[in-house]
């Protein structure tokens, strides 16, 4: 009797994040004047906000293990390892207008966020 070992194709994961155009084109514009030895930006949700926890991004100098590495044409964009079951299946948008400028999270896994729209909770 032979033992066949059979090896099945796996499809790509998808991402856990999904970055628009302009998200894209506002982390191309930190890496270009990014602080030297930086890799890229991360994606973090630290616990903070009146709803317990709020979208934080920052430039990164190094990946950790657990992180999420999502490539974009501005460089690696990463999501942290502890925050990522808060963020799958959320969209990253830019958006500018007369008065404000910033990241704005479509998030399916928020529960509720605090009346000024800082934090979350899940």
């Amino acid at each position: 009797m032979t033992d066949a070992t059979t090896t099945t194709a796996r499809r790509p994961r998808p991402a856990a994040l999904t970055l628009t155009p302009s998200a894209e084109a506002r982390i191309a514009a930190l890496m270009a004047k990014a602080p030297e030895g930086t890799i890229g930006v991360k994606l973090s949700t630290p616990r903070r906000g009146c709803s317990g926890l709020a979208y934080s991004v920052d430039y990164v100098a190094e990946a950790k293990p657990f992180d999420e590495r999502i490539e974009t044409p501005a460089g690696p964009f990463f999501v942290d390892g502890a925050s990522i079951l808060y963020l799958i299946g959320s969209t990253m948008d830019w958006r500018e207008d007369d008065f404000t400028a910033g990241f704005v999270f479509d998030n399916p896994n928020a529960k509720g966020s605090c009346g000024c729209g800082e934090s979350f909770t899940v």
